[in-house]
Order: structure tokens, then C-alpha cells, then sequence
């Protein structure tokens, strides 16, 4: 049986990029559900959460990686400001896609909402993997 404290980067990144790969999954298949029920705005606006909701879990991804390097003390380290500077960049293109696409498209805020919680979603699942591969 795994420890916590057997967790290690490679562990990390390998739940983000499945969380990411489930997200793209389940985007993929509710998207033309969305669009046959509800019409493409909304399956747009599922689109556009899908994508604000994986681009942050990259990002989540990103700064996490360069935290490690610097706990770990080596690797190539990237300047710091650099990434917190992107971070704080998508969080304000986030603000701005969010404002546009809802004023402009008319669809159903519901489809938006649940894109944005598509992430939270599949990385909750790759965290239940996780556990019970490590409890088992």
C-alpha cells in the first residue's frame, strides 16, 4: 500500500493531464447533447466553461510545477513572476470571455455553469482514482 508520502510530482501531473483528458471527454460527448436539446449558444457557452474550467487546471499545473522545482531545489527554474504573471493574465481573459460570451450569446447560463464545473468534476474523479488505487 502507497503512502502519502510516496506521492510524488509525477503523481500530480499524471491526475491533472487525466483530469484534463476526462474533461475533454465529457465535453466532447455533451456538447452536440447540449446543441440537440437546448441549441448552439448553450452548447457554445458549455464550450467556452469547458475551456475557462481546463485552462485553469493547466495553469493550476503550471504553478504548481514550478513550486516543486523550487522545493526541490533543482531543474531548470523558470522565473517566477513570469508564471504569476500568466496566472493573473488568464484570470483576466477569463473575466472578459465570460462577460462576452454571455452578452453576446443567448443561451442558457446552466450550460455555461456547468462547463466551469466540468474541471472541479474531473479532477474529483482522477482524486477518487487516486485514493483507491492507493487504498487498495
Amino acid at each position: 500500500m502507497r503512502t502519502l508520502e510516496s506521492f510524488s510530482d509525477a503523481d500530480f501531473k499524471r491526475t491533472i493531464w487525466s483530469a484534463l483528458r476526462l474533461l475533454v471527454v465529457i465535453t466532447a460527448i455533451a456538447a452536440p447533447v447540449i446543441w440537440w436539446k437546448m441549441g448552439w449558444q448553450s452548447a457554445v457557452l458549455l464550450l467556452v466553461g469547458s475551456l475557462i474550467s481546463g485552462s485553469g487546471l493547466f495553469e493550476w499545473l503550471r504553478l504548481m510545477t514550478a513550486v516543486m522545482v523550487r522545493m526541490d531545489g533543482g531543474g531548470k527554474v523558470k522565473p517566477m513572476g513570469l508564471i504569476l504573471f500568466g496566472f493573473f493574465l488568464r484570470l483576466g481573459l477569463t473575466v472578459v470571455l465570460l462577460y462576452v460570451s454571455l452578452k453576446i450569446l443567448n443561451g442558457s447560463v446552466y450550460a455555461l455553469a456547468a462547463g466551469l464545473a466540468l474541471g472541479v468534476f474531473a479532477l474529483t474523479v482522477e482524486g477518487l482514482r487516486l485514493m483507491k488505487a492507493w487504498t487498495v
